[in-house]
């Protein structure tokens, strides 16, 4: 992690402090981001506007995957011990997106990673 205005996080700083397991594509743990949004509606996230965010949610269905697709969102984090199953995370793979599951809610792990440097994402 580097700041410079904002903070630049690698998703594997975020594993780490999140705990989590990798479910697919553990080569992008290099990838930055810049800011994260949380939410189980998958509505409130077509609003983001925020280029490399990741997504923090419960919502294990194909939809989330999705709409991550449709944003480029390319990390997506599991939350309260979720898993998607085997077809979610083959499409995920298929879409480049990594994905990770952590035992935290999803309270605790905005806490945590903002806590930690890593902003929001503003909707204006």
């Amino acid at each position: 992690m580097y700041c410079d205005g904002e903070c630049i996080y690698e998703v594997k700083k975020i594993k780490e402090l999140l705990n989590a397991d990798v479910l697919c594509n553990d080569e992008m743990l290099e990838m930055e981001t810049v800011c994260a949004f949380g939410s189980d509606l998958m509505s409130d996230v077509l609003a983001l506007s925020c280029k490399d965010t990741i997504l923090i949610t419960g919502l294990t269905n194909i939809q989330t995957i999705r709409t991550a697709e449709m944003l480029d969102i390319k990390c997506i984090i599991f939350v309260r011990n979720k898993r998607p199953d085997e077809t979610i995370i083959e499409l995920a793979k298929e879409k480049a997106m990594c994905l990770l599951a952590t035992h935290h809610t999803m309270f605790t792990s905005c806490g945590i990673l903002y806590s930690n440097g890593l902003k929001g994402v503003d909707l204006e």
